[in-house]
């Protein structure tokens, strides 16, 4: 694309002194022509390009806008391409590897080739999320409603949405819109999301909220849980909810005190501990944990039966 190409023209120009015209023809594979369309473009964009012709000519930023060479530093770029390796992840057409490349062209004394920070965004299922974002995207850009079937605690439905935001949070992607069955904004889950195609055209609404995302919002707390762990369940404790979540008692059990969001959730994650638990309160979680205890081990009692 031609703006990306721009990109990193305009990056080559802010870290080199100076390159010709086929040089740069080369790195981006056009042709010297291109090169200087792109040139004049970005002399209309206001960047003070100059060119000189003969032995030793080329192509440079004006001398009086040598001090902007420093507007990004080197962690700078290093975090500029942490992200992009980052996006690239989920990426089914490694369009963000493509550019960082041309980003990386003549960076060389401001990238180096050692990378501190690697970052992978893509889920057990990524044969199926990166086609999802990259549908999504393009949905976003053009302008076009979104179709799928979703699938949720509450019950499928099909749904269909006009897309503002792609995010990614809690370990997960999501697709933020306003959805025409509910007649307000919604976010989805993309792995939730099955048959999901490009529908109708719609008209960019003039004032789209910015999703709010805090965990006050998004899983509002409705009352607390309070439960007795087992020692070597500290580090499970540690990693969802961190050091300040429970008290060392001195049996050396863990006194863990935490507010929760709905019934199920809390369930699933009290189940998953398996017997290095035991909920003091609330009184009606004890009682569901015992009920569904009660089912599993009658199935399993009936079936070994057989």
């Amino acid at each position: 694309m031609k703006i990306d190409r721009l990109i990193g023209i305009l990056s080559i120009l802010l870290q080199e002194e100076k390159i010709t015209a086929p040089e740069l023809a080369e790195k981006f594979e056009v042709s010297r022509r291109t090169i200087n369309r792109d040139i004049e473009d970005l002399c209309k964009a206001g960047i003070p390009i100059f060119t000189s012709q003969g032995a030793g000519g080329g192509i440079s930023i004006m001398d009086g806008y040598k001090m902007d060479r420093t507007i990004l530093s080197s962690k700078d770029m290093q975090m500029i391409m942490a992200g992009l390796r980052s996006l690239d992840s989920v990426s089914g057409s490694h369009y963000y590897g493509q550019l960082m490349e041309k980003l990386k062209a003549g960076s060389s004394d401001f990238v180096s080739g050692n990378e501190s920070i690697l970052i992978d965004l893509s889920s057990w299922d990524k044969a199926s999320l990166s086609p999802k974002i990259e549908l999504i995207q393009d949905a976003i850009e053009l302008g076009k409603t979104l179709n799928f079937k979703y699938y949720a605690p509450s019950g499928n439905t099909e749904r269909e949405i006009e897309p503002y935001f792609l995010i990614f949070k809690w370990s997960s992607w999501y697709v933020y819109g306003y959805c025409l069955l509910r007649n307000d904004y919604r976010m989805f889950k993309l792995n939730r999301m099955a048959e999901l195609v490009h529908a109708g055209n719609f008209e960019k609404r003039s004032t789209v909220p910015m999703p709010d995302l805090s965990n006050e919002k998004v899983f509002p707390p409705q009352a607390k849980v309070e439960a007795v762990f087992h020692p070597s369940m500290k580090w499970h404790l540690i990693e969802e909810y961190g050091i300040e979540s429970f008290t060392e008692m001195p049996d050396g059990k863990l006194l863990f005190e935490h507010d929760y969001a709905d019934d199920e959730g809390l369930l699933s994650w009290m189940l998953s501990c398996r017997d290095k638990v035991t909920v003091l309160e609330p009184e009606s979680i004890r009682e569901e944990l015992f009920r569904i205890a009660s089912e599993l081990a009658e199935k399993y009692r009936k079936e070994g039966q057989k």
